[in-house]
């Protein structure tokens, strides 16, 4: 976190490190800064026209079209003091690469000089940071030689520009052509910027900064200014530089924690503040200018792609604005901190680092020159886009929106518009920054213009009122009962007038904005959060092997944590929960027992938490989405104004030191050589170190107990807790060291390897979720996987393979529009003739999309189609699959083909996908469907040339090695089933097929009727569909049915023959390849079998062998037609399955126990209920079993049926009822309601037959709540008697007592029946 630890602990408590010099090194002269002039070059020659002529230069790196002022140069460390701090010790590369992130520039008299401030953030490899802060200025060159080597650039540059830009001319006159020419370009040049030995001043920048533990921005700001200022003002300081130097870097200490601290600068006083252990982390930058720069909305969208960990690219032409959005954005996410690939300000040598493939932010300095759409960036599927100076964002595709993100925006509006900042933002202020200086809180305050913000607040309510942004959120918060009328504009409070600041106003009222900004943010997580600890799953072995197992870990309940909170926030929560930044958070809860040990911003957020939970009336696991606003503003501003009240620590002033005579003399306008002598050391002791030292001892101390109680020694226990940090991230931090070739091939090698891991890790994850639900499905375990979880690990699989897809891609240079030529292509082809309208032979060129993989497919594609085309290429496996269906001897479906490019053309038909992310996204989630993920990449990867062609060297998928284990990886994921593209593209159009297999035995070819067909899934049906006489297989078109559950077959009973055995039914999805096989075994026609024309029955998925592969399954089926089963009963009575009472009784209890589990199961995640009534141990079935169980034999070559039985039960008690001979009332209302059934399900216009009547009433039942009633209702019924054998379970009365009582539990669930079941019945 920012301002989070500093130095090492044995650092004492020191306000500065370092004092540091950077600038022109005179001795060696100028050299050009190779690696950033070639970065200028590469953007140079994107933006000049491609039919210029470029002459590469004799120093490599040089860019002629750069006039020489404008060229970079090498800045060295020119001096530092002291030498070394053993507990920080200097990083020269990275130090002299942030002080001046562009290097040297040259300027003359004609261009302003204004001094730049900037701060800048140095990562080491375990996390803790340093900060700097710079301040830039111009110095004349007073050397000869450097001003006589500038002349010589300038007129090499000319001259080359001539040659470059003389037109094509004749012999004759190109003498006086070139002439001309000359002319105008040197007037160019002169208008341009020049430099004349004799005319003009030369002036370099130069850079003082200073290197500290902690980020006090404001106070170390002050100090370099007021040290410039002593440089450039006519009269000289009280004292020599030296002493002041001397006194920051000595004499000054860190103010403790809750404490102030007052030192002198060169000309007053400076004062900074540090917050106590109890309040939120030091931040010390101005969050106001943030708001300013992007405007609420904008920030709020910033801040959600930072905490889902998208990569984040901030671009702005000042270094300090790039530094204060980043800081502001990851200080914003307290208690969570980022743990990826942080630099704020990446200099111009580090480029090639925006294709890392991780989670990165970063900021980009612009020239101000060229425009968003110049910018190549290898990788954009996952980027959030940054244009600070512009006001403008651009957001990744399916941005989740923050929880409550309306209220919270009213919230934060409320508090800027107290400060007079517009939420909308302040575009003027991206004009300049003089202007930014000028617009500050003081000056708005007097200034009567602006509403006097400080006399009545109110009046800048009426100011704003007209603001666009205000009459939105007005609107949309009418809804939350929250009224904009009652806008809390807040006062000052009164007790500032008692309190004498010692602060100037403006200074105050940032501490004041920031402080209530950041309270606001921290409450958005404690309400969050408030009841997080519940769900930390503890490890139950000690910690060591905790650490060791970490990975396979898991350390938080996410499914029981998901289902507790509100629907709105779950698109959102769900993603964040699988981010680095919480894993890491939850591992610290763990690691931390006691309080002592506790991470600090562990220890502030808990203490926060403990009091929401006190204040909440209501238990702690029930979330509302009630907006809950901030409470602890008041408490935290109070804080830091007793602070600056009276201030608790006050330095040694600066004095005198030991320096010879005629030492610290300067010149005017030059920051002087400093005596390294006196500012190498220290003073040997000093009374603040002594007090310090207790502290630091009992910091000592708790480390030891500390590592006592956790059993492993200290560098271990370090090892581990950064082990534990780094999972999954790979680098914090670029090195800034020497840019070697070596050196960047062995970052790229550390990327490749944090891309297999995380590939390794992702994959496993999902199988563990997957696999856990499976289980369940079968009967072990308990359930952890959600449909929201399930969406999201998937859609953090697209971005991992968009990540590994952009590692190493040739940047983009021609932007052509290939992508949406073949996406015309695609409906120009044939399918009669298969072939293809495309004759071009170009070098691929990178397609103009934000999507690496789609790009890549789009390329394989083409080159696909051009050797198609010349006919040098088989078309085994690529081409669509032929009408190969018509005659099919075998009654299975002929299987489908896998084409990877099929499945490309299936996703470019789907019309509601606009974007290339969202193609590729799609081609990902079908491939996983049809379980052919790994093999699809593996003959995408399998085309070298190409892959040559679009990616560098050391791109992961030249790396073969990784490569394979990486499809080895996604191999695994063919052990489970998805449905991860059926479930989310609901709205599409599908083909399906269908088979209908009548049995060979019996005449199925003499059949006369026309028959129908009806298909439901979980999505919808199709509606009744005619099926051509004779025709058995056809393939029909409709919206995306779902998985699907049942399917209605029948026909009109025409004809002579009108009697049809059907076998099975078979239906496949001809996208996803999914087939279902619905078993049926019976009649259909009048006098056969129970006299049904039409049946309903419940398919099966078969599971997908990608090979053609006839064997049988070797898993057990979902759940299957009963049919089978009734066949035997009711054809041949002697045949049936003898099931004694025990086994009936536990089958019914099954029965039930599928449906109560269903409805325990999250909504989304509830599977079909048809299955679970009507299935092969559905219950209906069960019920089945109940009536069968000793029903008297019918007579010889006469069937009777359950129905016969009911619909006798219905007669009895229609005549009880005509002869008024009822027992009691309840007792005749269940009678009453079980004739009104049986009536209603025979008056049906359906011909579903007897065992078709007896599914429909037991779902009916169901549905109503009636079955434990009939049941009772028949166990005393007369015509039970006549018609059962004393054995039978329906004469028990324990047993019938047993089974009311397990059909009673249903009564709590609401079941919704699909409607094929109970068409045609109005009850």
């Amino acid at each position: 976190m920012s301002g989070g630890s500093g130095g090492g602990s044995s650092a004492p408590g020191r306000f500065a490190d370092y004092f540091v010099i950077c600038g022109l090194d005179t001795e060696t002269g100028l050299e050009p800064d190779e690696l950033s002039a070639l970065c200028q070059y590469i953007q140079a020659s994107k933006t000049r026209d491609g039919g210029s002529r470029f002459i590469s230069s004799a120093t490599e790196g040089e860019n002629f079209e750069q006039t020489p002022l404008r060229r970079t140069f090498k800045s060295k460390v020119l001096a530092r003091y002291p030498e070394n701090v053993e507990w920080n010790p200097f990083d020269q590369d990275a130090v002299g690469m942030l002080c001046m992130p562009k290097g040297l520039a040259f300027k003359t008299q004609a261009d302003s000089r204004e001094p730049q401030f900037h701060s800048f953030i140095i990562t080491r490899e375990d996390g803790s940071r340093t900060f700097g802060f710079s301040l830039t200025f111009f110095e004349e060159v007073t050397s000869k030689q450097i001003c006589s080597a500038m002349q010589t650039l300038y007129h090499m540059h000319n001259a080359e520009y001539d040659v470059l830009h003389t037109p094509p001319t004749n012999d004759k006159d190109s003498c006086s052509s070139t002439g001309d020419y000359s002319g105008t370009s040197v007037s160019k040049l002169q208008r341009f910027n020049s430099y004349d030995i004799s005319r003009d001043t030369l002036y370099v920048s130069k850079c003082i900064c200073l290197i500290t533990p902690m980020s006090f921005m404001k106070a170390c700001k002050k100090v370099l200014e007021q040290l410039h200022q002593a440089v450039t003002s006519p009269q000289p300081p009280p004292l020599p530089l030296e002493s002041y130097i001397y006194n920051i870097l000595y004499e000054v200490p860190l103010p403790p924690a809750g404490r102030s601290l007052k030192f002198s600068g060169v000309y007053g006083p400076i004062i900074c503040q540090r917050p106590s252990t109890s309040e939120l982390p030091l931040f010390d930058f101005p969050v106001k200018e943030v708001f300013e720069l992007l405007g609420v909305e904008n920030v709020v969208q910033l801040f959600t792609c930072a905490l889902l960990e998208f990569q984040i690219l901030l671009y702005s032409q000042h270094y300090q604005r790039l530094m204060t959005v980043a800081e502001t954005i990851t200080a914003l996410m307290f208690p969570f901190q980022w743990q990826h690939v942080y630099v704020p300000i990446l200099p111009a040598s580090l480029l090639h680092f925006l294709d890392a493939p991780v989670p990165y932010l970063m900021g980009l300095h612009s020239n101000g020159l060229d425009d968003r759409s110049k910018l190549e960036l290898p990788q954009e599927a996952n980027l959030c886009f940054v244009d600070v100076d512009n006001h403008f964002i651009e957001l990744p595709e399916d941005l989740p929106q923050f929880p409550n993100k309306l209220e919270f925006i009213q919230e934060i509006s409320e508090i800027l518009m107290a400060f007079g900042i517009p939420p909308e933002g302040n575009l003027h202020c991206s004009d300049s920054a003089s202007k930014m200086k000028s617009l500050r809180a003081c000056d708005l305050v007097s200034d009567k213009r602006n509403g006097n913000i400080a006399g009545s607040p109110l009046n800048s309510y009426e100011l704003l009122k007209e603001n666009e942004t205000i009459a939105r959120l007005q609107a949309l918060v009418k809804r939350t009962g929250v009224s904009l009328e009652k806008l809390e504009v807040r006062e000052e409070t009164s007790s500032k007038k008692d309190l004498k600041i010692q602060c100037d106003e403006e200074e105050f009222k940032i501490y004041q904005l920031n402080i209530q900004i950041r309270e606001v943010f921290a409450n958005r997580f404690t309400q969050m959060f408030a009841d997080y600890e519940v769900f930390v799953i503890q490890p139950s072995q000690d910690k060591e092997s905790w650490f060791t197992n970490r990975e396979q870990m898991q350390n938080f309940d996410k499914a029981s944590f998901l289902s507790d909170q509100p629907e709105p926030y779950l698109p959102f929560l769900s993603r964040f929960l699988e981010t680095q930044m919480f894993a890491s958070f939850i591992d610290n809860k763990i690691m931390c027992h006691d309080e002592d040990d506790k991470d600090p911003v562990l220890r502030v957020f808990d203490s926060r938490v403990d009091k929401i939970r006190l204040l909440n009336v209501r238990t702690p696991t029930l979330r509302t989405s009630m907006y809950q606003k901030c409470t602890t503003i008041d408490e935290a501003e109070k804080s830091i104004e007793l602070r600056l009240a009276k201030i608790d620590h006050t330095a040694v002033h600066p004095h005198l030191l030991d320096m010879k005579i005629g030492q610290g003399k300067y010149e005017l306008g030059f920051f002087p050589k400093l005596q390294s002598d006196v500012l190498s050391t220290g003073p040997a002791s000093n009374k603040w170190t002594k007090r310090n030292a207790p502290a630091q001892w009992r910091r000592k101390d708790r480390q030891k107990q500390h590592t006592e109680h956790l059993r492993l020694d200290n560098d271990q226990r370090e090892k581990y807790i950064q082990e534990a940090r780094n999972l999954g991230s790979t680098i914090r931090q670029p090195k800034l060291s020497n840019l070697s070739p070596s050196v960047i091939a062995q970052t790229n090698w550390k990327f490749v390897e944090g891309l297999l891991k995380e590939c390794r890790n992702k994959t496993k994850r999902m199988l563990v979720e997957k696999m856990g639900r499976e289980a369940v499905e079968l009967g072990h375990g308990e359930v952890n996987i959600t449909g929201v979880e399930e969406n999201t690990l998937i859609a953090s699989l697209c971005d991992l393979l968009e990540r590994i897809w952009s590692h190493g891609l040739q940047v983009k240079q021609d932007r052509s529009c290939t992508a949406f030529v073949l996406e015309d292509r695609a409906s120009v082809y044939s399918a009669s003739t298969q072939i293809w309208a495309f004759q071009t032979t170009r070098r691929p060129t990178l397609h103009k999309g934000k999507s690496a993989l789609w790009s890549h497919l789009l390329h394989y594609l083409e080159n696909r189609q051009r050797k198609t085309t010349s006919g040098s290429f088989s078309t085994s496996g690529i081409l669509l699959d032929s009408e190969r269906r018509k005659s099919d001897t075998s009654p299975a479906m002929s299987p489908l083909r896998i084409s990877l490019i099929q499945d490309m053309r299936h996703i470019q038909n789907i019309s509601e996908i606009k974007t290339d992310v969202g193609k590729a996204r799609a081609w990902v989630r079908l491939s996983m469907e049809k379980k052919l993920l790994s093999r699809h990449l593996k003959q995408l990867l399998s085309d070298h040339e190409l892959t040559k062609k679009l990616y560098k060297r050391y791109a992961f998928l030249r790396c073969d090695d990784e490569k394979e284990q990486f499809l080895y990886h996604l191999l695994s994921f063919n052990a489970v089933d998805y449905f991860c593209f059926t479930n989310v593209f609901t709205t599409i159009l599908i083909p399906y097929h269908i088979l209908i297999v009548p049995s060979k035995k019996l005449g199925g070819s003499m059949f006369t009727a026309n028959p129908w067909i009806c298909i439901s899934g979980e999505l919808g049906e199709t509606g009744v569909l005619q099926i051509p006489r004779n025709i058995l297989e056809m393939t029909f078109e409709c919206q995306n049915l779902g998985k699907l559950t049942t399917v209605q077959i029948g026909h009109d009973n025409s004809g002579l023959y009108a009697k049809w055995l059907v076998e099975y039914v078979m239906v496949r999805n001809e996208i996803t390849g999914h087939t279902y096989k619905f078993p049926c075994g019976r009649w259909l026609g009048k006098g056969m079998d129970d006299g049904s024309l039409e049946r309903i029955l419940v398919g099966e998925l078969l599971t997908s062998h990608t090979e053609v592969d006839e064997r049988q399954c070797r898993t057990p089926p979902l759940q299957q037609s009963p049919s089978m089963i009734r066949r035997f009963v009711t054809i041949s009575p002697n045949n049936k399955p003898k099931l004694n009472t025990g086994q009936i009784q536990e089958a019914i209890g099954e029965a039930v126990n599928g449906i109560v589990k269903h409805f325990h199961k999250p909504e989304k995640e509830r599977g079909s209920l048809t299955l679970l009534l009507c299935g092969e141990s559905g219950l209906v079935s069960a019920l089945e079993q109940v009536f069968q169980h000793g029903f008297k034999s019918p007579r010889l070559f006469k069937n009777v049926f359950i129905w016969d039985f009911l619909e006798k039960a219905q007669t009895y008690y229609e005549t009880l009822e005509q002869n008024e001979m009822v027992p009691e009332e309840n007792w005749q209302t269940r009678a009453r309601n079980f004739c009104r059934f049986i009536t209603a399900i025979n008056n049906t216009p359906r011909n579903v037959g007897k065992d078709g009547k007896f599914q429909m009433l037991v779902c009916l039942g169901a549905r109503d709540h009636l079955l434990h009633h009939w049941i009772a209702l028949l166990a005393d019924c007369p015509i039970t008697a006549q018609m059962y054998e004393d054995i039978a379970l329906i004469k028990d009365h324990t047993l019938v007592n047993s089974l009311i009582r397990v059909l009673q539990t249903l009564q709590e669930f609401n079941i919704t029946l699909e409607a094929s079941l109970v068409k045609g019945i109005d009850i």
